[in-house]
């Protein structure tokens, strides 16, 4: 079987966004056993000039549903980009799934070589569509997921490497 454009972005943003899903569930139950309250987590930062933690996932999130669009060619879902609870933020990373996962492969394969246009403040960059999911959007991607997981672990949720990777493969 070869690597097509669909089974080389949506599994991989299906499975990471669930474990998102898992570790946000980690969180609220670490905040409870700790008597804290849990969406003190949605505004925790390694440094004080980078983004909380809310937004690492909000953009997770976006950089999954908006691959996912641009390789099919059509519009993503606009999010209101105002969760500011752990609940709103699951209820995030559900939505993104669910857009994920209905976006037929048919759509998404044959994309290797469609331009895709990323705005970006100043001028847009146009990239074909191997190139984009390769060397953008899967790196954006991961970057914002393992900058969500090291807040989480930071702040002492515990949280492993199998949590990272998931349950094996799928």
């Amino acid at each position: 079987m070869s690597l097509s454009m669909s089974s080389a972005s949506v599994p991989v943003f299906v499975r990471m966004l669930d474990g998102l899903a898992a570790w946000l569930d980690k969180a609220e139950a670490h905040a409870q056993a700790r008597k804290f309250d849990p969406d003190v987590l949605a505004g925790v930062r390694l440094a004080p000039d980078m983004l909380p933690f809310a937004s690492q996932v909000r953009i997770a999130c976006d950089s999954a549903k908006f691959a996912v669009a641009r390789l099919a060619g059509e519009e993503a879902p606009k999010f209101a980009d105002d969760e500011g609870t752990l609940a709103e933020l699951k209820e995030r990373v559900r939505r993104t799934l669910d857009y994920v996962r209905s976006v037929a492969p048919g759509r998404i394969d044959g994309s290797e070589e469609r331009d895709i246009v990323v705005p970006r403040r100043g001028e847009p960059v146009t990239m074909q569509g191997e190139a984009y999911l390769k060397h953008f959007a899967l790196p954006n991607f991961f970057f914002h997921v393992t900058t969500a997981y090291a807040l989480l672990r930071h702040n002492g949720v515990e949280l492993g490497k199998a949590d990272y990777l998931g349950g094996g493969p799928r």
